[in-house]
């Protein structure tokens, strides 16, 4: 699976250099995230990949979902596919720039975090902070996830949720800071007065994240 992305490069590139990925949310696109890169470090490489699926008005989806169905929500097939192709690209680009000895972040939201969730816990090895917007931890991805203590407690999470969230319930995002706890894995959980969205609160917080 050859994803598209678009991409904004630092100055200088080595094989230090920070990469962080972005993954939207259903219907939107990879211009979505990217709109914060302003925002962060001026040294990092940020490359935001667009879903592969069409949907309606011109957006992209990673999985399909349904609406009417919270026991099967999102298409479990699709969702994995899209996974094994996220995990492709980002080796194809952290070898392109040949970051060897950088470290390798991720922001994810809505669905673009339930695959970050199931990257970083499946490969923690490879990835540092991870971010997960108004999003949930899906159990039918997480077969397999590693459990080993010394490999978790290099990551960072940050995982925040609208009180008001009307598409994905507040309490499927709860279900996060359990996971994580029972991992012992390092993780930062924000709730915010806001419905399925990034509101000024949290964005501040999440910058204040990638800035440590």
């Amino acid at each position: 699976m050859n994803l598209d992305y678009i991409v904004r490069e630092p100055e200088h590139i080595t094989p230090n250099t920070t990469v962080l990925f972005m993954l939207h949310g259903y219907g939107s696109n990879e211009q979505d995230l990217f709109s914060f890169r302003e925002t962060l470090p001026a040294d990092w490489l940020i490359v935001s990949f667009r879903a592969p699926r069409d949907t309606q008005f011109e957006g992209y989806s990673w999985f399909d979902i349904d609406f009417n169905n919270p026991e099967n929500f999102i298409d479990i097939p699709q969702a994995k596919e899209s996974l094994d192709g996220v995990l492709e690209n980002i080796l194809k680009v952290v070898n392109h720039y040949g970051l060897t000895e950088g470290k390798v972040h991720l922001c994810g939201f809505s669905q673009g975090g339930i695959l970050c969730y199931a990257l970083a816990l499946k490969h923690p090895d490879m990835f540092s902070y991870v971010a997960c917007l108004s999003s949930y931890p899906e159990e039918k991805l997480l077969d397999g996830i590693v459990k080993d203590k010394k490999k978790l407690e290099r990551l960072r999470f940050f995982v925040s949720h609208g009180t008001d969230d009307a598409v994905i319930p507040m309490e499927w995002g709860r279900k996060a800071a359990d996971l994580l706890y029972d991992l012992s894995c390092y993780f930062t959980f924000r709730e915010y007065m806001s419905g399925h969205g990034v509101n000024q609160k949290n964005y501040m917080d999440l910058m204040d994240f990638f800035s440590k």
